[in-house]
């Protein structure tokens, strides 16, 4: 059995988004069927649709960050109940067998994960999923996260990919009292491993090009703001961090940032997934035993984590709340880097 629900989606690739209706599997024991109240908008959506990650099957309802209600619950479910406000991020199954599912990191699932849209779907043979710009969606419970209730539900929607995506390296490398912590990139991203890191008691410095976001960063909880294109400065920073966070978007130099780290630091890339053209020195790589790494948003254990320690600290993201008439343009502004720091679409209006 189905059901059909309203839903905004692109017809074709680089096409506008257009309204349209979906269809969803009805609830199974296990699932739980969500009434979406806020949808935010990930850059990635936009790389999806205008097809510069690879083709993809059309047509496509994205949105990977979702906050709403429950609305009904399969018999079986244990974790929810009728009226909880709960959140689904990029995920919505995994194998549950390989080393990484039982390890609680099914991002990196062996038999791969199901992602929240554009993902062959098991319910619906010969189909893919259908993300969250749109009323409502079943999924299974345990990849059903709980909002905490002192949070604004809609600023803490990006949450769902753009808290964990920091979070899980932040954590993961230690990040907290006595941590010289820098963050390259102040966007959707990087304002929110500003905050984070600001939370778990770094020393936090932000990267920037812009002179006039220096204040904005330290409204976000920087400590300190650095000017990338000031080379004096750039250079009296020398060997200082423990740890750099960049959420840059795309290829670029990772040389300077790496002159900055010091003995044993860490240069953690979330935001480019493009080829880095630019050659990094490995000589000094390997006499500081500095690091560069990558991380993947993060398991569905440590996204309720983040969750809760959003809620401990009252987290939310920056954002600017519009309908759902308004998504084509906030995708060319998203582009264009014309919002802070993300926009999130009031599900109602779909």
């Amino acid at each position: 059995m189905t059901y059909s629900t309203q839903a905004i989606a692109a017809p074709a690739g680089s096409a506008p988004l257009e309204r349209t209706t979906i269809t969803r599997r009805e609830v199974g024991e296990h699932d739980v069927r969500i009434d979406i109240e806020y949808a935010g908008i990930c850059h990635s959506d936009i790389h999806t649709l205008r097809e510069e990650w690879g083709p993809r099957t059309f047509p496509l309802t994205p949105g990977h960050e979702i906050i709403g209600r429950v609305a009904e619950v399969g018999s079986k479910v244990t974790s929810h109940k009728v009226g909880d406000r709960v959140g689904v991020g990029c995920m919505v199954d995994s194998c549950g067998e390989c080393p990484s599912c039982l390890e609680h990191e099914e991002q990196f699932c062996t038999k791969g994960a199901t992602y929240t849209y554009g993902s062959p779907d098991p319910s619906f043979p010969g189909e893919f999923t259908q993300g969250g710009y749109t009323n409502s969606i079943v999924v299974t419970e345990s990849f059903v996260v709980s909002i905490p209730d002192n949070l604004d539900p809609a600023a803490a929607t990006p949450l769902l990919c753009a808290g964990i995506t920091v979070y899980s390296p932040l954590k993961r490398l230690g990040v907290g009292p006595g941590k010289v912590v820098g963050v390259a990139g102040i966007g959707g991203l990087g304002h929110m491993g500003v905050k984070i890191a600001a939370a778990m008691g770094a020393h936090v410095v932000a990267f920037t090009t812009s002179p006039e976001k220096v204040e904005l960063c330290k409204e976000l909880g920087a400590n300190e703001v650095l000017i990338t294109t000031d080379k004096d400065a750039m250079r009296a920073a020398a060997n200082r961090f423990d740890v750099i966070l960049s959420t840059l978007p795309s290829n670029h130099d990772m040389n300077p940032f790496i002159a900055l780290l010091g003995r044993g630091g860490t240069y953690a890339v979330v935001g480019a997934l493009d080829v880095m053209t630019t050659p990094f020195n490995m000589r000094a790589l390997v006499r500081n035993r500095r690091s560069i790494t990558g991380s993947f948003i993060g398991g569905i254990a440590e996204t309720q984590e983040m969750l809760n320690f959003c809620g401990d600290h009252n987290i939310v993201s920056h954002i600017e709340l519009i309908t759902a008439d308004q998504i084509n343009e906030a995708y060319d502004r998203v582009v264009a880097g014309d919002v802070k720091f993300r926009f999130v679409i009031d599900a109602a209006t779909i």
